[in-house]
């Protein structure tokens, strides 16, 4: 089995996809950890866990958009 990669995070230069993944991981009490160890020292049902979060939002956040947008074209 491979060795699960214990890159930092660098808060300094953080993308707003990895800005919104540590905001779930806060929320789902996983932060010290990926901050500690990178996000290779999470389990496959946490990185799932915030996946799936992310998936959600991410779609919410594209229905926004596209509703905003059609408002502004009416």
């Amino acid at each position: 089995m491979p060795a699960k990669n214990k890159k930092k995070i660098d808060l300094e230069n953080l993308t707003p996809e990895d800005e919104m993944k540590l905001e779930i991981a806060e929320e789902i009490g996983v932060l010290d950890k990926v901050l500690k160890g990178g996000w290779g020292t999470l389990s496959a049902r946490e990185t799932g866990r915030i996946g799936g979060i992310l998936g959600t939002r991410n779609r919410k956040k594209k229905a926004q958009e596209e509703k905003a947008s059609q408002e502004r074209e009416e």
